[in-house]
């Protein structure tokens, strides 16, 4: 039994077998989530084959430290968007040994949303080491009429599948 929702155990368990069958390790840089995807992953027996690891940079100190994400960024762009995330991905396989690596960063609520950016606006992005920089994965979602817990879920099973080969 698992602490966690079933629909995220089982991609969890997807993103590992379909990780160590290509022999891709990946690494997580989470921000609304909370951690709640490395928990997905490491709830899953044998995940160790394929997450090297998890950075919960909540913080926008956090995402400048953890990850190296430029300070301009932030102030420029905000924390949640599609430039931060995509410098978190980045960020994340520079400090890691992973293959892969997904970036999250959203408002769960059910405070601090905008007019441009409401409550369940989430941004995703994925890092491929090896990759040219100018091929960016990233896109930004909104998760409409969800409190906060659905919308990290949400979220989070969205960087799962960005996680799969």
């Amino acid at each position: 039994m698992s602490l966690l929702p079933d629909d995220l155990i089982a991609l969890a368990a997807r993103v590992v077998a379909e990780n160590r069958a290509a022999g891709r390790t990946v690494a997580v840089a989470e921000s609304c989530t909370g951690g709640l995807v490395a928990a997905a992953l490491t709830e899953i027996p044998g995940s160790s084959e394929v997450f090297d690891r998890g950075f919960v940079t909540y913080s926008n100190e956090a995402k400048h430290e953890m990850l190296g994400v430029s300070l301009d960024i932030i102030d420029t762009f905000g924390a949640v968007s599609i430039a931060c995330v995509w410098a978190m991905a980045q960020g994340a396989l520079n400090r890691s040994n992973a293959d892969v690596t997904v970036a999250i960063s959203g408002i769960a609520g059910p405070d601090g949303g905008t007019p441009n950016k409401p409550v369940g606006t989430v941004v995703f992005a994925r890092g491929v080491r090896g990759q040219d920089e100018d091929d960016v994965i990233a896109e930004e979602r909104l998760i409409e009429g969800a409190g906060r817990p659905e919308v990290r879920r949400q979220a989070a099973l969205v960087a799962l599948e960005l996680l799969l080969p």
